[in-house]
């Protein structure tokens, strides 16, 4: 019988903290192989706008069903995703709907399945497999709906976690640039004694002619500036230089 800790279980994989969408469904393909009577190995699959976006198993050959099933087009992973309800294969040996899958899964030794979806944001498969024929009953698939319900949110969850997590990297990148631009701007005003604007302009044709980005340009203004490399004021001579010639040089 499965553990009776098994929503606790499930529900810590929302644990956030470090969480990466591959980590997390590979904790949850072990947890279905441990917790559901019958299953040896566990596939979770994750599908974003038609396209398999990651896929963890708790085993190192099954999910290459995977693949065997989006390469032949059919198996019951495709069913469940299009059907939107559990596929039962009570026998690989016998079982007619999906030769190439059921191929693949005898040289495994797989001998059963039970493969449920959920859909939400993106769309979660759990395969769940066992070694002797109709060893995954029907008991057993309300155990199964619980953990792919838990898998769904958990998808939802850290895919959030990860958007929220990029968004904060952008804005601190985009802050950081900002700061680097702004003093490397007032060092251009002072050295050529010209406005803000005349000085943002200065660094994005520098940006423009020599194709790399205006946060570098204005970091190599700042690296000039500093004492010992040359002298501040002769660098920016230099530079201002630089940008006059490109200058002269644009064509008509």
């Amino acid at each position: 019988m499965p553990r009776s800790d098994l929503a606790d279980r499930a529900a810590a994989l929302l644990s956030l903290p470090a969480a990466t969408e591959e980590r997390s469904l590979s904790q949850l393909a072990a947890l279905a192989a441990s917790q559901v009577s019958g299953c040896t190995a566990a596939d979770a699959s994750v599908f974003r706008e038609g396209e398999l976006a990651v896929v963890a198993s708790s085993h190192p050959q099954s999910s290459a069903l995977v693949w065997v099933q989006l390469d032949s087009g059919s198996g019951p992973m495709l069913d469940a995703i299009a059907a939107d309800t559990a596929v039962s294969c009570q026998d690989t040996l016998t079982e007619q709907r999906w030769p190439e899958y059921t191929a693949a899964a005898l040289r495994l030794g797989i001998r059963c399945s039970v493969t449920l979806s959920h859909r939400s944001e993106a769309v979660l498969v759990i395969s769940l497999f066992g070694v002797r024929p109709a060893a995954l009953d029907p008991d057993q698939l309300q155990l199964a709906e619980l953990l792919v319900a838990y898998g769904g949110a958990l998808v939802g969850a850290v895919s959030q976690y990860g958007d929220s997590r990029r968004t904060a990297d952008q804005l601190r990148d985009a802050a950081a640039g900002r700061a680097v631009v702004d003093q490397a701007k007032g060092i251009l005003m002072h050295a050529l004694g010209c406005s803000a604007a005349e000085a943002l302009d200065r660094m994005r044709e520098v940006s423009q002619r020599s194709n790399i980005r205006a946060t570098e340009v204005a970091q190599r203004i700042i690296d000039a500036h500093r004492p010992g490399r040359g002298g501040g004021e002769a660098a920016l001579s230099q530079l201002a230089g630089l940008t006059s010639r490109n200058h002269r040089k644009a064509p008509a």
